[in-house]
């Protein structure tokens, strides 16, 4: 049922961002760590951030492509719940992560065409969870939170053997008729509810969560 749909607010960036995802109705709130991106955080403010995170919301960090050195110093400076994946990773990297920290591993997969669906099987044997996400435009130096959004309709009526986020683009204009087409049950959300880069919008994420359940 729609009014069951879980949001994930990723790239949060202030202390206050918290509370409200939260109040918005967040049933994940998720921490960026990749310097190109507007919403990269350091590690003492994402401890922060995340130690104020009430035990029944899911924390996620967000990497991209890092190795051994930096998701060490990442595990062991910030209380997460998950890692995801959004770089290059290959399904041997995700489940040598998922081995390594012992913490669920959500991938990330980018979608611009149908022949992009054929990965999504081979990390859905990895993984514990995936996103599915638009990839980026050519150029972008961010593999997400592009504000892009791809075709819906490639995932109309698609089931995996994993729990799966819808991302790419969602909006509180958009996000109603993204969860009719593809029947997603959870969605990620960074751009879209934000004021500007970075800079999350509290009546945008509210917004967007009661549209995405309505």
């Amino acid at each position: 049922m729609p009014n069951h749909v879980k949001v994930k607010i990723c790239g949060l960036t202030d202390p206050a961002d918290i509370p409200a995802a939260i109040l918005a109705g967040a049933s994940y709130v998720g921490f960026v760590f990749f310097p190109k991106s507007p919403r990269h955080l350091n590690l003492s403010t994402a401890a922060e951030m995340a130690g104020a995170v009430p035990d029944d919301i899911t924390t996620v960090a967000l990497t991209v492509d890092a190795d051994d050195d930096m998701l060490d110093a990442l595990t062991k400076a910030v209380p997460v719940d998950m890692l995801q994946l959004h770089g290059h990773e290959s399904p041997a990297r995700v489940a040598e992560v998922k081995a390594r920290y012992g913490l669920p591993v959500m991938k990330a997969i980018g979608i611009a065409s149908e022949t992009d669906l054929t990965q999504i099987d081979f990390y859905s044997k990895v993984a514990d969870q995936l996103l599915i996400d638009a990839k980026p435009p050519e150029g972008a130096d961010r593999p997400g939170g592009n504000a892009v959004a791809f075709d819906w309709r490639l995932i109309t009526g698609r089931r995996w053997s994993v729990p799966w986020m819808l991302a790419g683009g969602l909006t509180p204009d958009n996000v109603a008729e993204a969860v009719r087409l593809t029947g997603a049950s959870q969605i990620d959300v960074s751009s879209g509810v934000e004021r500007a880069p970075g800079i999350k919008d509290e009546d945008k994420m509210r917004l967007l969560i009661d549209n995405a359940r309505r």
